[in-house]
């Protein structure tokens, strides 16, 4: 996800044309120096999940369901190999979302502009992610299976459960598509099927990933709600007559120079 966007990064400096008819206004400069924060916060995040330890197998015969909260506790031990396989079709389907609004005249005419606000949503939703999988220390429905072999159970990639990132990035693209279709064609008919459509993907994310083990139901819940804010928000954010608004990535550091202490998104308003 890190190298797609940076390709998308680039893609969309090279291309940020827009029409009159856009209800959105971007600034090469700013959204520029947005996507690249954002960037920077997500390989800062990839390098915290990178870093995750194996578990040892004291830690792994600790393990036990009835630690788990009630509404979670039923999927723990859960596997599917079919299931995670087909969980990458809305995954990968979600990453193109701009592609599906090519049809449209007005879309298309402003298709640098929307490539912007895309990986603008892109970006926030892997902020989020990386920084949370990274630092959040969470076992996988699949680690309480024991069919399973212990390398497997064990490893530092099976504990970062929280929050689930595939369903992240299908719920932001599906919403961010459904946002872009909903300010371009305010009167259409077509409107309540497309926000229908966009939260049945996340949806059927959030079941192929908890059927897989990789991920529990809070897991999914926490995922989509991350997903579909950024899919709406960053292109809201952007509409024409709310320029006095502005979200930017922000670190910052301890002054004995021991490490980061907060990291994430800001968010201000302009009197």
């Amino acid at each position: 996800m890190k190298k797609l966007l940076l390709i998308l990064f680039c893609f969309a400096l090279s291309y940020n044309s827009y029409s009159q008819d856009s209800p959105y206004k971007t600034d090469g400069w700013k959204d520029g120096a947005y996507i690249a924060g954002a960037v920077g916060l997500n390989v800062l995040g990839f390098t915290f999940i990178q870093n995750k330890e194996a578990l040892t197998e004291a830690e792994i015969a600790a393990l036990d369901k009835n630690d788990i909260w009630g509404i979670d506790r039923w999927a723990a031990g859960n596997y599917s190999k079919n299931a995670d396989a087909l969980s990458y079709i809305p995954f990968y389907a979600a990453l193109g979302a701009p592609l599906f609004l090519l049809p449209g005249e007005a879309e298309r005419n402003n298709f640098g502009q929307i490539s912007v606000l895309f990986v603008e949503t892109m970006a926030t939703t892997g902020v989020f992610y990386t920084i949370t999988a990274g630092l959040i220390d969470k076992s996988r429905p699949l680690v309480y299976n024991e069919d399973l072999p212990f390398g497997e159970r064990a490893e530092g990639g099976a504990q970062r459960s929280f929050i689930a990132g595939h369903t992240a990035v299908a719920s932001a693209g599906s919403f961010f598509a459904a946002k872009i279709f909903n300010d371009f064609h305010p009167d259409s008919k077509a409107i309540p099927y497309v926000w229908g459509g966009a939260t049945g993907v996340s949806v059927l994310m959030g079941y192929l990933r908890t059927k897989a083990g990789k991920h529990f139901l809070t897991d999914n819940i926490v995922g989509a709600i991350v997903g579909a804010a950024s899919g709406i928000l960053i292109p809201e954010l952007h509409k024409k007559g709310k320029e006095n608004i502005d979200l930017y990535p922000t670190a910052s550091f301890n002054v004995n120079g021991t490490g980061i202490n907060t990291k994430g998104l800001a968010l201000s308003y302009k009197f």
